[in-house]
């Protein structure tokens, strides 16, 4: 990792974090498909409920008795609310998705697979990736088989495709679907950059982010993914100019001081 990386790694964990994001339809899967489906979801609901049960066993015996009481009466938010409070997101988007399973509501399903979405960055057992990835997936086809036509759960379904299955090219093309009728949605070029940046493709990314600050001037963390990719281009001047520009517009003290400091280090290389 270069010390530009470094220094714009850390500045963005205290700014506002780059929502990597991605989009998908669902296609209507043959019969042998949705019997693959259906135990691949019971696969996974298995899996989830092991973890589940390994977490509750480690539990003092008073929490015990407290997530007990919530579980008879199926208090999904506030089996929600505990789990959030021990630190476990995994736990808290299962609890979201067997809400959403008592309410079938559309905006239920949506809320279950963000949170297994967002729940994939905070897990340390790797193992448990492909099962949240998997169910982020079930429950945002759900949704979206559910009328909702929100771009950005289309986007957040294409990038557990990109992010966690064998299957990437069907949610860049779907994303490329996206760009059809909403070409402006920051997500969407935030979501093309990204992954341009995982495969390789500098300048194709360098294009993505600069399309996001055409959009959207305030996202500022833009000007640190570029100044990243110039600097691992090798291009100082360039990483210079946009830990600048993003040094004179961030409001945040600790930010700009951070990224002065790496400015002045930069020049006197």
């Amino acid at each position: 990792m270069s010390a530009a990386t470094k220094t714009i790694t850390g500045v963005l964990a205290g700014a506002v974090g780059l929502a990597v994001l991605l989009f998908i339809a669902p296609k209507t899967p043959s019969d042998a498909h949705k019997g693959h489906e259906h135990a691949e979801k019971k696969s996974t609901t298995a899996s989830l409920e092991l973890f589940l049960n390994t977490s509750e066993q480690a539990l003092p015996q008073a929490e015990k008795d407290r997530l007990s009481e919530f579980k008879k009466t199926s208090r999904f938010d506030s089996l929600q609310a505990f789990w959030l409070k021990n630190k476990r997101p995994d736990l808290v988007a299962y609890y979201a998705e067997q809400n959403a399973l008592k309410t079938q509501k559309t905006e239920d399903w949506v809320l279950a697979g963000e949170r297994y979405y967002g729940s994939a960055r905070f897990v340390k057992d790797n193992t448990e990736l492909p099962i949240l990835y998997q169910s982020a997936i079930r429950c945002l086809k759900t949704a979206i088989e559910k009328g909702s036509t929100e771009s950005k759960t289309k986007i957040v379904l294409a990038s557990c495709y990109v992010e966690g299955s064998e299957n990437p090219m069907e949610g860049i093309s779907l994303l490329r679907e996206v760009e059809k009728t909403d070409s402006n949605n920051v997500q969407l070029q935030l979501a093309f950059a990204t992954f341009s940046m995982k495969s390789g493709q500098t300048d194709k990314a360098i294009k993505r982010f600069k399309n996001v600050l055409r959009i959207d001037s305030t996202y500022l963390e833009a000007y640190l993914y570029l100044a990243d990719i110039y600097d691992q281009e090798k291009d100082k001047p360039n990483t210079i100019k946009m830990l600048e520009v993003y040094a004179s517009k961030t409001p945040d003290p600790t930010s700009k001081i951070e990224v002065q400091k790496y400015i002045e280090e930069l020049k006197f290389k």
